[in-house]
């Protein structure tokens, strides 16, 4: 026997009412504008400018400076060696250079017109007196070494940037020894402009007029605050030994499973 089919029970839902569009504004295209856009494949419009630095070959003096700047941050520094990186701070520096320029010594013009007059004055007939040393400072490892050894160098300024570093890396314990003032500054090529060179090692004042000894004495005390009475701190303060963000992530991932055993075992 068939059956007939029920109607299906439930009513009607209500069809759901327009929804109201918003009106967007139309953009007004000015038809003297044309639309180009670009096309940057291969053979198409010119690339845009990216920076490519990372992907240079620069010159070999580069990459082995910049290869030498990671090393000395990776390797452990002994303290002899470590001190050079604690320089003197810029205000200091700034009065340091001011009184050094006052004593730079004397340029070959300078020198020239001094022996012509000197000539002159002995071809004229009168005594040939000699002069009296101005004071200058003295450049050079042997100099400074034989002025500290004599106590006669009243302040010593060292490069921190001397290469090879063994040239210098003795005068701050033979200053302290022999108690000497010294410090160390920035730039072997800044000290070298005061002694009229390409680059200086170190220079010691030796004598000052009586107008800057003021100004010594204050740069004297600093110096000796900062350098010659932390020699106990110096002699155990090791540089360096800081690692790549790669070996530092690594270590941090090991402790952080030591730290989830030792929880599973608590």
């Amino acid at each position: 026997m068939v059956q007939k089919k029920g109607k299906k029970g439930g009513k009607k839902v209500a069809a759901a009412p327009l929804a109201v569009k918003k009106l967007v504004p139309q953009k007004v295209v000015n038809p003297l504008f044309e639309k180009r856009p670009r096309n940057f494949s291969i053979g198409q419009d010119i690339q845009p400018k990216r920076d490519l630095s990372r992907f240079v070959r620069w010159p070999k003096y580069i990459r082995l400076q910049r290869q030498k700047a990671v090393l000395q941050t990776r390797l452990k520094i002994p303290p002899p060696i470590n001190q050079f990186s604690s320089t003197l701070d810029k205000q200091t520096a700034t009065q340091l250079f001011k009184l050094l320029d006052k004593y730079r010594p004397e340029s070959k013009e300078a020198k020239k017109e001094r022996l012509k007059a000197r000539a002159a004055e002995k071809a004229a007939g009168k005594a040939d007196a000699p002069t009296k040393r101005a004071p200058v400072v003295r450049h050079g490892v042997n100099t400074v070494t034989t002025l500290i050894e004599k106590k006669k160098a009243q302040l010593v300024v060292i490069a921190n940037d001397v290469d090879p570093i063994e040239l210098v890396v003795f005068l701050p314990a033979l200053c302290r020894k022999m108690g000497v003032p010294y410090c160390i500054v920035k730039n072997k090529a800044r000290l070298g402009r005061v002694a009229r060179r390409k680059t200086t090692t170190c220079l010691a004042i030796t004598q000052v007029e009586s107008s800057d000894r003021s100004a010594l004495n204050k740069l004297v005390d600093v110096v000796k605050t900062n350098y010659n009475e932390r020699s106990e701190e110096i002699r155990k303060h090791w540089g360096g030994g800081s690692l790549g963000s790669k070996s530092a992530a690594r270590v941090a991932k090991l402790e952080k499973l030591k730290a989830i055993e030792l929880a599973k075992k608590v």
